[in-house]
């Protein structure tokens, strides 16, 4: 049984699938160092990782991602790991697994692929073949470590996304899910609008598409409401921030609570998204309460709907636009 055809029963099932959260406001809370390499505790620390899906597997997760935004040899480069690539993915989906399967109820295993963080050529110095192959190498471990399907996220250029999608075709048949995100005006930092990314995404034959991360809720979902309409059956996915960024202080918050997050899940399923999550911001607390408002177990929450004209996320301080942190 392949996986598009499990995310096809499972949506069958349950109308709706939820994916799990931020993974950096977690780790971080778990004693991660600001500055150091979450994916280096796939390596040091697997009981950290443990928790970290052990905790959006209680909130009602049916989809967890791998500990992997930033396992990609150009990222890893940068915390001198970068020949521990395969080891590393391999470890952090092995990781998932060993939480996922010890569950009665299915929980499918997503291996995390963030953008590599430089420009492609022309506007860039790296070579879309070079992009294919940093993406194969991370795609490689992924699949060793039992990974169900590959989620390319975070991204802002279509070029990158193809080089991407061709990297990971080239050592693996996994069904490949892709999530852009969308800022001002509904457009990634590279011009991308929803429409233009679900057509796209749609020739490419993903099991997947959607958004995630992103400058705020409302250009978030103007850009799910164009890909909903012309991803044909191809499930789409909302994956965005709890609200929008905010210092208190030295801290960075997330202004969206849980109920803004559970207002936020009702409002993308009603505009036919059908796999739900959160990133930046959302913790346990955001996803339980997702969860209970698309099973219809407390009424959707009467909360303010965020203004559009937000400041630019910060993600945690490491990645800005083009490779932020699911923080």
């Amino acid at each position: 049984m392949t996986t598009s055809t499990v995310l096809t029963e499972l949506l069958a099932e349950r109308g709706v699938l939820l994916v799990d959260g931020a993974t950096g406001t977690q780790l971080m809370a778990a004693g991660l160092e600001a500055g150091d390499a979450p994916e280096r505790l796939n390596l040091d620390h697997p009981e950290t990782v443990h928790g970290l899906h052990e905790s959006y597997v209680n909130a009602g997760s049916d989809i967890v991602l791998t500990n992997t935004f930033g396992g990609s040899r150009l990222r890893l480069k940068l915390h001198k790991l970068d020949d521990r690539v395969i080891e590393i993915n391999r470890k952090a989906a092995r990781h998932a697994r060993h939480v996922v399967d010890q569950l009665e109820r299915r929980v499918l295993v997503a291996g995390s692929m963030g953008p590599t963080g430089e420009l492609l050529a022309p506007l860039g110095a790296l070579d879309p073949a070079d992009a294919a192959d940093v993406f194969a190498e991370q795609a490689t471990g992924l699949a060793e470590g039992g990974a169900d399907l590959l989620w390319i996220e975070t991204m802002s250029s279509m070029e990158e996304i193809e080089a991407a999608i061709d990297g990971c075709r080239s050592v693996s048949n996994l069904p490949i899910a892709v999530t852009l995100s969308f800022d001002t005006a509904g457009r990634t930092m590279m011009g991308v609008d929803g429409t233009t990314a679900g057509v796209r995404l749609r020739e490419l034959g993903v099991a997947a598409m959607g958004a995630n991360c992103g400058n705020n809720l409302p250009d978030t979902e103007a850009a799910l409401v164009q890909m909903v309409a012309v991803a044909g059956d191809i499930p789409v996915i909302a994956k965005a921030n709890a609200g929008i960024p905010q210092w208190r202080g030295a801290e960075l918050a997330y202004s969206g609570s849980p109920e803004v997050a559970g207002a936020h899940a009702h409002r993308v399923r009603t505009a036919g998204v059908s796999i739900i999550g959160g990133c930046c911001g959302n913790e346990p607390a955001h996803l339980a309460c997702m969860r209970a408002v698309l099973d219809g177990t407390i009424p959707v929450p009467d909360v303010e709907f965020e203004p559009a004209s937000a400041p630019a996320d910060t993600g945690d301080g490491r990645r800005r636009r083009g490779g932020r942190r699911r923080s």
